[in-house]
């Protein structure tokens, strides 16, 4: 294994990667069922069986504001070598064994009885935070060229049952980001809770056709084993029917309060990724190529180090295949005004979210609302409340 300090020594300025080794507290993340179980065992508090969203929405968005931003970039020199550094996958790889213990222990915990009604749910809760953030351990692995990692990919979507995600996102939303035709690109006006339906069942109808689509290539239908979409679901029945074996029926309320917040917990970051931005279309009536000014971005340490650089959205938006450790900040890209973490919290809160949000969107279009992805049933609204208003600079845009 080539260690970080080596490739600078080797490849050009002495560099080192100061996140090398916070990368692995990605994997508190699947242990999170079995952090609760100890902190209740510890303390005799049922509350701490909600120990997972504690963290990710309260603790995580403290620690985003404390720890701080941090846009340092690895030197162009470095980061073919960076990315062979294998040390960075098993960070990633490490994830899946750990996920599904958490997961086994969990329904365990479920059918033994000892639990409250109350203390399962919030244990559910704690492993929807799991099922949720495997979602961005499978974006990370899926789109990467090796089969093994893809396949893995798989793998970590099957507990959230949400295995079509991989089929609408690497086909689907990267192509179509930043533009109204894009279910999984929030629009200026649009609610989350106005989201989550069109997203959710958009991405589904995308996934599908993306699927019949190729299929129909080879002059097949889309009721095969073949179609990814199904065997990936088949993947989840599988698992949850295994479950169910082992442990009782008992486990299949709480596995699917786990797999529905999960998603949900990936939508609402598709929610916040792209709100408001929108492509300009060419002379020839096709939209511009994706640029970094399509995504908003966030350096905030914590989150970054909790979703594998997911922040540094406008560098994956323009090199897909580019691993988390070499992802780069983009001084063009909109700046959210905090971590993912901390922005998850304001958009379950929509007159926050427009207060924070809208303004922002509106000085990074200098005022000019016809360059915004306007949602339709909103439109009249926020042009008659936007419209005139000075492009001021948003608060905190001078220290974004």
């Amino acid at each position: 294994m080539t260690d970080s300090a080596d490739i600078g020594a080797t490849a050009g300025p002495a560099w080192r990667d100061s996140k090398r080794y916070a990368w692995l507290l990605g994997l508190v993340v699947p242990l999170l069922p079995f952090i609760s179980w100890g902190l209740v065992e510890a303390s005799g508090w049922g509350a701490l069986w909600f120990y997972g969203p504690v963290l990710i929405f309260v603790v995580f968005p403290i620690l985003d504001i404390v720890r701080g931003t941090d846009s340092e970039n690895p030197p162009d020199s470095v980061i073919k070598w960076l990315e062979q550094d294998r040390y960075y996958r098993w960070c990633t790889y490490l994830f899946l064994p750990l996920q599904y213990a958490g997961l086994l222990f969990a329904c365990w915990m479920w059918s033994r009885g000892g639990l409250s009604t109350l203390d399962s749910i919030g244990l559910a809760l704690t492993v929807s935070m799991v099922s949720g953030i495997a979602i961005n351990t499978a974006h990370e692995l899926g789109h990467k060229r090796a089969s093994s990692e893809r396949w893995l990919s798989r793998v970590a979507l099957a507990q959230s049952g949400y295995g079509h995600f991989y089929i609408e996102h690497n086909r689907g939303h990267h192509v179509r980001v930043a533009t109204p035709e894009d279910p999984a690109s929030a629009r200026l006006g649009e609610s989350f809770y106005a989201f989550w339906p069109r997203t959710v069942s958009g991405s589904l109808r995308s996934a599908w056709e993306l699927e019949r689509t190729r299929l129909a290539r080879t002059e097949r239908g889309p009721w095969t084993l073949r179609n990814d979409i199904l065997n990936a679901w088949a993947m989840s029945v599988v698992l949850f029917a295994g479950l169910a074996a082992l442990f009782g029926a008992v486990v299949l309320p709480y596995l699917a309060i786990q797999a529905v917040i999960g998603f949900s917990l990936l939508e609402v970051v598709n929610y916040l990724e792209h709100y408001g931005l929108l492509r300009g279309k060419r002379e020839d009536g096709r939209y511009e190529r994706t640029r970094p000014e399509h995504s908003w971005n966030s350096n905030n340490v914590a989150s970054n180090v909790l979703l594998y650089h997911l922040q540094r959205h406008s560098d994956h938006h323009a090199n897909p295949i580019r691993r988390y450790q070499a992802l780069r900040h983009m001084d063009e890209a909109p700046q959210l005004p905090t971590g993912y973490a901390g922005m998850i919290v304001l958009a379950t809160i929509p007159p926050l979210w427009r207060r924070v949000m809208d303004r922002r969107l509106l000085a990074h279009y200098g005022g000019d609302l016809t360059r915004a992805n306007i949602h339709p049933p909103a439109r009249k609204r926020v042009l008659r409340r936007y419209s005139g208003l000075a492009a001021a600079p948003a608060a905190g845009d001078a220290a974004s």
